[in-house]
């Protein structure tokens, strides 16, 4: 029977408690945040709700979802993170497939690595590449916030690692039945990748979800924003001037505070339901991606 010293026991019980705390002062504030779009405006501003609602009600939900802005922006990232991760995650495999080979069978790789690498450590800056979007005529479309970051290179190096820890003696196999390079992409090694696939896909939908600053350079009006840049310029600076009559009437019956909580539940909820089908994956990926060399 395997026998555990006292030092490792403490260690791991003090371990275990510091990452529950870390879970809980992670989740409370989002606990919080829940509470206050249930509650009563009233009992918000008397400072009575902390993690469960007052008075439970409807109300802040149902005017952001009444409200076209919202939906409409809703809408926008739906579709940016439909485009972007597709993109996304056929650029990355596509690129990464002849960068796991070795030297012996792709000459250039070394060469084109760093070329990637380069791009990670070294960037134009903001101007250039508002410039360069701007002349090829992307601003104020959803392409300007997909084709700029086409090709996430963290992703890259990540599945590249995971393709290189496949066994070789696959892709040799399928080489002696006649395959080329590209079926064997397809049949062998993007089936046998789907944990590096499902992590790297995470970290797309979740970085095009939640991106709202290209989405306030590059939309030159307000009904172009993707939900991150609309929830980002209500909540820092609600404006009044472009609310209806009808939606200040709702206002008077609830609050802006509970408003933007309610806006901000609507919009984190996609990514909380899709993550807990997809953490499985992430964890035996994001390790055997970052352990090759």
């Amino acid at each position: 029977m395997h026998h555990t010293s006292p030092a490792r026991r403490v260690f791991l019980v003090a371990n275990a408690a510091f990452l529950c705390l870390l879970a809980v002062l992670c989740f409370l504030p989002l606990v919080h945040v829940l509470a206050v779009s249930f509650s009563e405006s009233a009992a918000v501003a008397a400072g009575q709700v902390t993690f469960w609602p007052v008075d439970f009600t409807l109300k802040s939900y149902d005017f952001i979802i009444s409200r076209p802005e919202f939906m409409r922006s809703f809408v926008i990232t739906l579709e940016r993170v439909l485009l972007g991760t597709a993109i996304n995650m056929l650029l990355t495999i596509m690129i990464a497939y002849p960068l796991s080979k070795d030297v012996r069978t792709f000459r250039m790789r070394t060469f084109y690595v760093w070329i990637f690498v380069f791009t990670i450590l070294f960037a134009g800056g903001l101007v250039p590449w508002y410039m360069t979007i701007k002349y090829t005529g992307l601003l104020d479309s959803v392409w300007a916030l997909v084709i700029p970051g086409a090709v996430p290179v963290f992703n890259v190096i990540l599945l590249l690692n995971f393709f290189r820890g496949l066994p070789k003696e696959l892709e040799e196999s399928c080489f002696i039945d006649g395959a080329g390079h590209l079926r064997t992409l397809w049949t062998i090694y993007v089936p046998l990748s789907l944990p590096g696939l499902a992590t790297v896909g995470l970290f797309t939908i979740v970085g095009h979800w939640n991106a709202w600053f290209d989405g306030l350079i590059l939309m030159n009006k307000p009904e172009h924003y993707p939900l991150s840049s609309y929830l980002q310029t209500i909540i820092i600076n609600f404006d009044f001037s472009h609310v209806k009559q009808e939606d200040l009437y709702k206002l008077a019956s609830i609050s802006t505070r509970t408003s933007k909580a309610a806006q901000i539940i609507v919009g984190a909820l996609p990514i909380l339901l899709a993550y807990p089908f997809l953490q499985k994956y992430f964890v035996k990926g994001i390790v055997l991606g970052s352990v090759k060399e």
